[in-house]
């Protein structure tokens, strides 16, 4: 418990780039005590989250170490699908519930990822930049290629790989994606027909889509799946997109396969280090479409993001289990 006698104390960890009033007033009135520490730092974070309940991080890593400091943590509640920068088996052996917001942005990241994918396979960064009295008439060393006769492969068919091939299909010669974790049911098979993808191995995606996008989640078997073998795999002159999670790509190996042509352009919401050091390979280049881990971002997610990381650390306290898991402890 908190000083305040009786109420369960929850804390915000660092709070970068959003507003968490709006989860501030609902814990409040559900009975919380709320803290704000405006840290990343784990030292801090033990220090000032002593006795809390809640722990609600923004991009604060939540490790071992700090779980077990926090003895009476009931819940790590995220402002995120992903959820690669807690210890979620650490969480569990101590008891500890680990939260997401599923599906909050499924239609903001696959709109995104399809801004960015044409952006790159229709060589902007080039156009706009030459779009002066001095460079009007300058062409880039390729022409882009026309998209109805491009195939366009998704690795990781979930909600937002789904809504992606949604938005895409009509734009595209043909679709073809690869998920090991999707059953191949009826129903699926339905589902993937009637968005007009078909289903391949993951040799075959990566060896036939002239346009590759990346929708999987950061655990051990994916950390870096995208490395050098890997790129030499995909066809000459092809364009990778990933919003997932940076630490998907080895950077080093995704800049020389630009550097070589052996990949035409990449379109990029993420980094395997956010925000980058100024020397990373990735920066300022003009064949690198870059935003800042914005895909998720617009008026209705800035505040069902907040919302619901609040509201899975109520629903704990009001009925013992929180909304959205991805843990069940004992």
């Amino acid at each position: 418990m908190s000083a305040e006698a009786g109420r369960p104390l929850a804390v915000y960890t660092d709070i970068d780039d959003t507003d968490p009033s709006a989860g501030i007033r609902l814990l409040e009135e559900h009975g919380f005590e709320v803290r704000v520490l405006g840290t990343r730092d784990p030292a801090e974070i033990i220090a000032g989250a002593q006795g809390a309940v809640a722990l609600l991080p923004g991009y604060a890593a939540v490790t071992r170490e700090v779980i077990e400091a926090l003895p009476s943590l009931r819940i790590v509640s995220l402002m995120s699908m992903g959820f690669d920068y807690v210890d979620v088996e650490a969480a569990s052996e101590r008891g500890v519930w680990v939260t997401n917001v599923p599906g909050a942005a499924t239609e903001e990241v696959a709109a995104h990822a399809l801004a960015i994918l044409l952006s790159s396979v229709r060589q902007l960064p080039f156009y706009t930049a030459s779009a002066t009295p001095a460079d009007w008439n300058d062409r880039s060393p390729a022409a882009p290629p026309r998209l109805s006769e491009t195939t366009l492969g998704v690795i990781g068919l979930g909600k937002i790989g789904r809504e992606l091939v949604r938005l895409a299909a009509p734009l595209f010669g043909a679709i073809v994606g690869y998920d090991p974790m999707l059953p191949d049911t009826p129903e699926v098979r339905a589902e993937l027909d009637a968005l007009g993808v078909r289903r391949a191995g993951l040799d075959e995606v990566r060896a036939t889509a002239d346009v590759l996008s990346l929708h999987l989640p950061l655990t051990p078997e994916t950390e870096r799946m995208v490395d050098a073998e890997f790129l030499a795999a995909m066809p000459r002159g092809s364009v990778l997109v990933n919003v997932s999670r940076g630490g998907l790509i080895d950077s080093h190996a995704l800049a020389a396969a630009l550097d070589s042509g052996q990949l035409s352009g990449a379109a990029l919401d993420v980094l395997d280090q956010e925000p980058p050091e100024p020397g990373h390979p990735l920066l300022g280049r003009d064949d690198v479409v870059l935003t800042p881990h914005i895909a998720y971002f617009s008026a209705r997610t800035e505040i069902e993001y907040v919302r619901i990381q609040a509201q899975n650390a109520v629903s704990l306290l009001e009925t013992g289990t929180p909304d959205s898991p991805v843990n069940h402890p004992a």
